[in-house]
C-alpha cells in the first residue's frame, strides 16, 4: 500500500475511500476521469498554517494560490476558513466575484497585467495589487485616475534566492519574468515612485522564490533578504512595508522518494527568521503573509480513471491506458512530474507488474506515470492516482477535443458534484461556422 495512505482510507470492501466516500461508487455516480478532491484535508492545513503563526503571536495572512486550483466552491471553502486568496487573472478574479469571496482578502498577482483587469479589480475594491514592473506602475496609475479612487499595493521583489527546483517553477532569481530586480536598482527606483503617487499605498513587499521547495535555508535566506531590504529603505527613504509577503512553493509528497517536512515547518522557520532578523535590524516586526497552494490543493486530490487498453510486447514494459491524461493532467509531459498509483478496489494490493501508465491522447508522450508498480488489472478498473489536487484541473485542456472531467468534493461521508463534466455540445458553443466569400 501507499506510504500515503492510512488504514483508515480502506473501507470494509476493501476500497479506496476518499473524505469518507468509497472511490469505485464515486467513479460509478459521476463517471470518469473524475477529480476528487477531499475537503477535509484543504481546512486541515489552513488550520495548521494559522496555528503556526498565532502560536508565533504574529500578525499574518494565509493567502491560498488560486492558481493550483480555483473554482467557485474551492474559493467558497477558503473563505469559510477565513484565510485569504490571490489571484493572477481577470478569470480568476471574476470567479472570486462569483463565489461571493471577500475582495478585501483578494491580492492581485501577474507580470503582465491588462488594463481591463485592473479595471476590475480597481471597480471591485481588491484588497492589494502586487506591482510587477514599471509599466504596472504606470498603467494602474492611470485607472486609479479614471476612477478617482486609490489602492493599496505591494512590489514584488527578486530577491536574488534560487531555490532547488525544477527550472520552470524557480521564480526567485534575477533572471526571472517576475518582479522588480533588487541588484539592478530597478525595485528602489520602483518603490520612489510609488511612495511618490498619493493613490498608492504602499503596504509591504513580496517574493516567492519556486515551487515544490524541500530545503528551509532558500526561505529562509529569502526572508531575510527581504528584511534587509526593509531596513534598507528604511534608512533611504524612511520607509517601512507593514507586509513581509514570503509567497509559498512548499514542497508535497508525490512519491515514496519525496521526504518534504510538513509545509508548516516551513513557515515556522520563515516567521522565526524574520522576528529576528527585524529584531537585529532595529525595525518594527511586519505581519507576515504566505501564499501556498500546491501544499493546501495538492494532497487533497485523487483523480480516478478506468482501465482500457493494454499494450504488451515481449522484453518491453507494458502500456496500461486509462481513459484520462494530459488532458487532465499535463504537469508529466510538461515537466516530468512523478506521482503514484493505487487500484481503486483494492489499494493494498501489493504491486505484481511495473507499466507505463499511459493516457488516450495522441501523443507519445502522454505517460501519466512512467513506471507505475500495480496489481494485475483489467479493463474497467478504477485506478486512483494521488495528490492531483494542484495544476492538474486547472491546467486541463480540450486537446484531441476532449471534455475535461468533472469535480467532485467529498466532506464527511457525502459528496458533491462542484464542477460539472464537458460535453462534446460544450466543446463546439463558441465555435462559428466559416463560409469562403
Amino acid at each position: 500500500m501507499s506510504e500515503q495512505l492510512t488504514n483508515q482510507q480502506i473501507n470494509e470492501a476493501g476500497h479506496l475511500t476518499i473524505g469518507g466516500v468509497d472511490a469505485t461508487k464515486l467513479a460509478a455516480q459521476y463517471q470518469t476521469p473524475l477529480a476528487v478532491y477531499d475537503v477535509s484535508k484543504i481546512r486541515n492545513q489552513i488550520r495548521r498554517f494559522k496555528s503556526v503563526f498565532e502560536d508565533n503571536g504574529v500578525d499574518y495572512a494565509v493567502s491560498y494560490a488560486s492558481k493550483a486550483f480555483a473554482t467557485i466552491a474551492m474559493y467558497q471553502v477558503i473563505d469559510q476558513e477565513d484565510a485569504h486568496i490571490d489571484v493572477v487573472s481577470g478569470g480568476e478574479l471574476y470567479t472570486a466575484i462569483q463565489a461571493g469571496f471577500p475582495m478585501a482578502h483578494v491580492s492581485f498577482h501577474g507580470n503582465n497585467k491588462f488594463q481591463a483587469e485592473l479595471e476590475m479589480a480597481v471597480s471591485n475594491h481588491v484588497g492589494v495589487i502586487v506591482l510587477d514592473n514599471f509599466h504596472e506602475i504606470e498603467l494602474l496609475n492611470d485607472v486609479l485616475e479614471a476612477h478617482d479612487t486609490s489602492a493599496a499595493v505591494m512590489m514584488r521583489i527578486t530577491p536574488g534566492v534560487s531555490a532547488h527546483t525544477h527550472e520552470y517553477i524557480s521564480t526567485g532569481q534575477e533572471d526571472s519574468k517576475f518582479g522588480f530586480d533588487l541588484n539592478s536598482g530597478q525595485a528602489a527606483k520602483a518603490l520612489q515612485q510609488v511612495l511618490a503617487n498619493p493613490r498608492m499605498n504602499m503596504l509591504g513587499i513580496h517574493a516567492h522564490i519556486g515551487s515544490q521547495i524541500f530545503e528551509l535555508n532558500g526561505f529562509q535566506m529569502a526572508a531575510d533578504k527581504l528584511v534587509e531590504i526593509a531596513a534598507d529603505w528604511h534608512a533611504q527613504f524612511g520607509y517601512q512595508p507593514e507586509v513581509i509577503n514570503v509567497g509559498g512553493g512548499f514542497g508535497i509528497q508525490y512519491t515514496k522518494d519525496d521526504h518534504p517536512l510538513a509545509p508548516e515547518a516551513f513557515v515556522d522557520a520563515i516567521v522565526k527568521t524574520i522576528k529576528q532578523s527585524a529584531s537585529d535590524r532595529g525595525l518594527d516586526m511586519p505581519a507576515v503573509w504566505i501564499e501556498p497552494g500546491r501544499s493546501i490543493a495538492g494532497p487533497a486530490g485523487y483523480s480516478l480513471y478506468t482501465v482500457g487498453s493494454r499494450k504488451d510486447v515481449p522484453g518491453l514494459q507494458s502500456y496500461l491506458t486509462v481513459d484520462g491524461g494530459m488532458g487532465d493532467n499535463i504537469r508529466p509531459a510538461l515537466y516530468q512530474a512523478e506521482y503514484e498509483a493505487v487500484l481503486a478496489n483494492d489499494p493494498a494490493a501489493k504491486p505484481t507488474e511495473t507499466v507505463h501508465l499511459a493516457g488516450k491522447y495522441c501523443e507519445s508522450g502522454d505517460i501519466l506515470i512512467d513506471n507505475a508498480k500495480l496489481p494485475a488489472t483489467k479493463p474497467g478498473d478504477v485506478v486512483a492516482i494521488l495528490d492531483t489536487g494542484a495544476y492538474g484541473y486547472s491546467m486541463a485542456s480540450n486537446y484531441n477535443r476532449n471534455p475535461r472531467p468533472a469535480v467532485v468534493f467529498v466532506e464527511n461521508g457525502e459528496s458533491a458534484l462542484v464542477v460539472e463534466r464537458e460535453s462534446y455540445a460544450d466543446l463546439t458553443r463558441l465555435d462559428r461556422p466559416y463560409q469562403a466569400k
